[in-house]
């Protein structure tokens, strides 16, 4: 009767080691998410109430600037974008971006904790889609490989393909009607955050090579150009409507975004034989129906109530 052979040494290490990546990856990818879900509920808090008339003016980051719940919320925001930032030095993109996915569970329940509310069947029932979306993709998709991107070129192309889809999405809100508006705008939001979630991980790939190699580069320049962009629509969106309206255009978004770019710039693969694909595909949608169930939850629409009529 014989044995198998025992497995070698190295490929046992290796599989521990990617498991613990990957374990790494999904606790920084939710930590990052539960950070982000508390900045958009302090953010959408104060910036609700600012005058209608600030939407898509620098002036409006002046004057939200002076309110500490806001800063608060903004710091809280950078924190999960760090947190964001170290998930992507350890995975793909792909892998990432439908973890930070999840930041509007934690603030639905940031928002049901502060009015002192239970949640009912349809927030669990988005809660259960969003993570179980999450869970389908990762596991059917299986994102794997990428690497530094192959030219400067399938970059720009890419920059300026998101640019020209926020541009779209800005370009149909400044004519329609307020509710509409807030989406478009929160869209356009969510894609330059899909970008900056490619540029993040594109300026990491950049610094393993040394930190002359990053700032001879052009990506860590235009991080924050298109970080306080995104910042402005996103603020934009949440001035105009509550976070119910506001907030699950963002969050479907950058996912999608994120995704396309990971692939297109990085070389990032997805397993496409029929079940994957049917898997993946399952997974995305679950997500992105999640999320719109969540974004009509009551309890993101409380600071709706009372809010002063907007300025002539």
């Amino acid at each position: 009767m014989s044995t198998a052979d025992p497995v070698p040494r190295g490929v046992t290490d290796h599989a521990a080691e990617g498991s613990c990546a990957m374990i790494l990856t999904v606790v920084l990818g939710l930590t990052g998410a539960a950070f982000l879900g508390l900045g958009w509920v302090a953010q959408q808090h104060v910036a609700y109430t600012e005058p209608l008339g600030e939407m898509l003016r620098f002036r409006l980051l002046l004057d939200l600037a002076r309110k500490p719940i806001w800063l608060a919320g903004i710091a809280s925001m950078i924190g999960g974008q760090v947190l964001g930032g170290l998930a992507l030095r350890e995975a793909d993109v792909a892998s990432v971006t439908p973890l930070l996915a999840t930041n509007l569970i934690f603030a639905l329940a940031a928002a049901a904790l502060i009015y002192q509310e239970r949640l009912g069947a349809a927030e669990w029932l988005g809660a259960v889609l969003v993570s179980g979306g999450v869970v389908a993709f990762l596991l059917a998709g299986r994102p794997h490989g990428g690497g530094a991107p192959a030219s400067d070129t399938v970059i720009w192309a890419s920059v300026l393909a998101v640019a020209g889809v926020a541009a779209g999405l800005v370009t149909v809100a400044l004519r329609a009607p307020l509710q509409v508006k807030a989406m478009l705008l929160a869209g356009a939001a969510g894609a330059l955050y899909g970008l900056q979630d490619a540029l993040t991980r594109g300026a990491l790939l950049t610094l393993a090579r040394g930190p002359a190699a990053l700032f001879t580069s052009w990506l860590p320049y235009l991080l924050p150009i298109v970080a306080a962009t995104g910042i402005l629509l996103n603020q934009s969106a949440f001035d105009a409507a509550p976070l119910r309206v506001s907030l699950p255009a963002t969050t479907a978004t950058e996912p999608i975004i994120g995704i396309l770019l990971g692939v297109a710039i990085f070389g990032e693969r997805l397993r496409v034989d029929p079940p994957a694909l049917a898997g993946t595909v399952a997974g995305l949608v679950a997500l992105v129906a999640g999320i719109v169930i969540l974004g009509r939850s009551p309890f993101l629409a409380k600071s709706e109530q009372g809010r002063a009529p907007p300025d002539d």
